[in-house]
């Protein structure tokens, strides 16, 4: 399948990146702004997803898009801050996606306002910040593709994918606090190692989301990066799907609505935004918005 935006599955993920979210301030002012946006994104160094209220906003549907359902669990609560438009810029240096992203927010408005930039950047190998490796079970190759793009549908439909991104703020204090063997259990994978530990509690976050243990099995694949602003750090987490139905039972799991047992993983972290994207495919190296009833630009 050669007509998705390859910055989904491009692997690694890469050194710098840039997370770009946009409100709708104007409607009237969309066709001209999404026109700039297809001559912008390359689907490579800039992968972008379309939020349910700029698709609402143009009188058409995406089926299988939806708002990001806020989630109350046992004791935890996932936000949601839907917005309109997603861009996530790709490349190796801070100064040059600084000016890039200026230059997204200046040609999309006044259609669309800039209200959330969040850079994230490659730790180690792809490693979160509190040393664990990240995405661990994601699927590879023929099945990463099956994952995470849409297979079969209408014209526009193919190839496209959703996007699901939360983005977590971890209290690294509390962490580096605990004993190896308290926050090993909280993962369910030794630090040292990486290794799945036999005897995990239930609560470990591997178990929680073991892509497996679904029926039917909900692989995704993940794209996550750790961010830092001032005295905060985290993960921005993102999942990309053929459907949002594998991260939404996972985060239900997650946040103890399954069974009453939440995941480990909140006790040193919690999610501060909540998000679902449409990512339109490509065609002819542009950005294939047929699906939203718009041609795709010559």
């Amino acid at each position: 399948m050669s007509h998705y935006q390859p910055g989904i599955l491009a692997t690694p993920v890469p050194p710098q990146a840039r997370h770009m979210f946009f409100a709708l301030d104007s409607v009237a002012d969309l066709p001209g702004a999404l026109d700039k946006l297809t001559q912008l994104v390359d689907g490579a160094s800039a992968v972008v997803g379309f939020g349910e209220p700029l698709v609402k906003a143009l009188g058409t549907n995406i089926e299988g898009l939806r708002t990001f359902p806020a989630m109350t669990g046992v004791g935890v609560n996932n936000p949601s801050t839907q917005l309109a438009l997603w861009c996530w810029l790709h490349g190796t240096d801070r100064g040059e996606l600084l000016n890039r992203s200026n230059a997204f927010a200046a040609a999309l408005a006044p259609a669309l306002r800039l209200v959330q930039v969040t850079e994230g950047f490659r730790h180690r190998d792809g490693h979160d910040l509190t040393g664990y490796e990240d995405g661990t079970e994601n699927p590879q190759d023929e099945a990463a593709v099956a994952a995470a793009l849409i297979g079969n549908g209408a014209e526009g439909m193919v190839g496209g994918s959703f996007a699901a991104i939360q983005q977590w703020q971890h209290d690294l204090k509390r962490f580096h606090a605990m004993p190896s063997h308290e926050t090993d259990d909280i993962m369910g994978r030794r630090l040292s190692d990486n290794e799945e530990l036999d005897d995990a509690p239930i609560s470990a976050h591997v178990k929680r989301t073991a892509q497996e243990s679904f029926a039917p099995e909900a692989f995704v694949v993940r794209r996550s990066m750790p961010w830092i602003e001032d005295d905060r750090a985290g993960l921005m987490f993102l999942a990309f799907g053929f459907s949002l139905d594998a991260f939404e039972v996972q985060l239900r799991r997650m946040s103890g609505l399954e069974d009453g047992v939440t995941d480990g993983l909140y006790r040193i972290s919690r999610p501060i935004t909540g998000g679902y994207y449409w990512c339109p495919p490509l065609k002819d190296g542009r950005l294939d918005l047929r699906a939203l009833s718009i041609g795709t630009a010559a």
